[in-house]
């Protein structure tokens, strides 16, 4: 592993060989990263979790942890709420904690967005402790552009110094929003957002894929990867599109961008629970495997 990751300098020794055994764990020993989102249910309340086009399986929380075990993934990202009511009956699954979340209720014309701890490290760790669940890793979002973004990348910045006292792996999310932003996808913006994720010290980055008028969208994320330096890159899902179109555009950040994984929610867990593990499997074949999209789409298909 120490040939994908490098060992930061605020993991103390004596947590260096719990730290990369996180990170051995946490990309299934490719150095690459299969992140399972399952923190929407506070940020999109229910709008992604009933209603047309979304399975009805998809109503109940358990759903996503029976998505979680029973496909291969990196880790299952989500409130340590949740993890508590289901993570007794689902000790297998390997879990990241979401340290911070919000809901949408407030637009951004009417306050500029600001998301703080729900919970803290120290809590996660303790939870870890007492429960014995497989926690690898803590996430924390990030709003760049919002008028609170000092409080937010103050506690991020604390989050991940603590998370590495303990060997667990950090992951950002960094969306540039607020009325100040007047492109979230504007790609200089993206590559400045996973560029402050390298000076906050994360393992790992989330961001949106960026987008520009009439340019290939997987040339133009290598700007956000090459900003990025030593934090890996990792690309949202977003909302539900074309499974096979999906597949591509992963190939695409991974194999000719250079992103070191992705973080898929809608694209998995808004479909039936054999459709949602088969897709989940084949995320993780092109992410862990550099398996083919054709090959990927078999696996989708149940082939």
């Amino acid at each position: 592993m120490e040939e994908h990751f490098h060992i930061p300098a605020d993991v103390p020794n004596g947590m260096i060989n719990e730290y990369l055994n996180n990170i051995d764990d946490i990309t299934l020993g490719s150095g690459r990263l299969m992140l399972f989102a399952g923190d929407q249910k506070v940020e999109h309340l229910n709008e992604d979790f009933y209603g047309e086009g979304i399975s009805e399986d998809d109503h109940d929380p358990e759903h996503l942890f029976k998505i979680a075990t029973t496909a291969e993934i990196g880790v299952f990202a989500t409130q340590m709420g949740l993890i508590s009511h289901y993570g007794v009956d689902y000790p297998e699954i390997p879990y990241l904690v979401k340290l911070n979340s919000k809901t949408n209720l407030v637009k951004t014309s009417q306050k500029d967005p600001i998301s703080l701890q729900i919970v803290d490290v120290e809590q996660v760790v303790e939870f870890k402790k007492n429960s014995g669940l497989n926690i690898l890793g803590i996430g924390y979002t990030v709003y760049l552009g919002s008028e609170f973004e000092h409080l937010m990348l103050r506690e991020a910045a604390q989050a991940i110094y603590k998370a590495h006292q303990y060997g667990l792996v950090s992951v950002l999310w960094i969306y540039p929003r607020g009325q100040a932003i007047k492109d979230e996808k504007d790609p200089n913006l993206i590559a400045g957002a996973t560029g402050v994720a390298a000076t906050l010290g994360a393992d790992f980055v989330k961001v949106n894929y960026p987008k520009k008028d009439n340019e290939p969208r997987a040339e133009i994320l290598k700007q956000a990867i090459k900003a990025a330096g030593r934090t890996k890159v990792l690309c949202a899902g977003g909302s539900s599109i074309d499974p096979k179109a999906f597949l591509q555009g992963l190939h695409d950040q991974i194999f000719i961008s250079g992103a070191a994984g992705n973080a898929t929610g809608r694209n998995i867990h808004q479909k039936p629970l054999e459709e949602a593990v088969n897709m989940a499997n084949a995320i993780s074949a092109i992410t862990v495997y550099g398996k083919s999209v054709d090959e990927a789409f078999e696996i989708y298909q149940g082939k």
